[in-house]
């Protein structure tokens, strides 16, 4: 199989594809912020959430249901903040996941990554990053919102937690990103093959 790639794009290929997959893998799961509430584990994503309190009719009283999912509607999210940071974190997975599976496909056609699409793609990587980093950057400004103060005993405030903590998924995406935008958009630069000039 012929590939369009230099030694460094299949470095770069494989390396997209690795932060591509751990930004979305961190931006899908609950678990960007963890706190408790009723004395049980709560966690928060973007758009999803583990573990929320409903009124139990039978016992008259407010029980904790033990269960992930996402949010009822879009209006559901707590803040209007983890609404921007939802979309705008969204789009910077989806494009570094399109220069990722790109990339790969590179390793298998010859003549699909040139050095000026390299540098193209290198560029919408710096794009995606920088979209996801800005996501990551908004989500402290939604920890103001009722919802959240439950679980952070009623002391946290916008980039103060309060008694919860910061998970693994917020790091998970922030980390991919950050590869992405500074070391995946450079070898990019150096992906391509030159391209062979056709006498006509």
């Amino acid at each position: 199989m012929a590939s369009s790639l230099t030694c460094t794009g299949v470095i770069w290929a494989l390396l997209s594809f690795l932060c591509a997959a751990t930004s979305c893998v961190g931006f899908f799961m609950p678990y960007w912020l963890w706190g408790s509430q009723l004395g049980k584990s709560v966690s928060f994503g973007t758009f999803r959430r583990c573990s929320y309190p409903v009124h139990d009719e039978s016992r008259q009283m407010m029980v904790m249901v033990e269960e992930c999912g996402r949010y009822a509607s879009f209006q559901g999210i707590p803040s209007a903040e983890w609404r921007i940071c939802t979309i705008v974190t969204g789009l910077g997975c989806g494009l570094l996941l399109l220069v990722a599976l790109t990339a790969l496909m590179g390793c298998c056609v010859s003549e699909l990554i040139s050095r000026t699409v390299g540098r193209v793609a290198g560029g919408i990587q710096f794009l995606g990053g920088l979209l996801i980093g800005a996501g990551c950057a908004l989500y402290p400004l939604g920890w103001d919102s009722e919802e959240i103060r439950q679980t952070c005993g009623y002391v946290s405030g916008q980039f103060d937690l309060g008694k919860c903590e910061i998970g693994w998924a917020y790091y998970c995406t922030g980390a991919g990103a950050a590869t992405a935008m500074l070391l995946c958009t450079w070898l990019a630069c150096f992906s391509g093959k030159k391209q062979k000039q056709y006498p006509y």
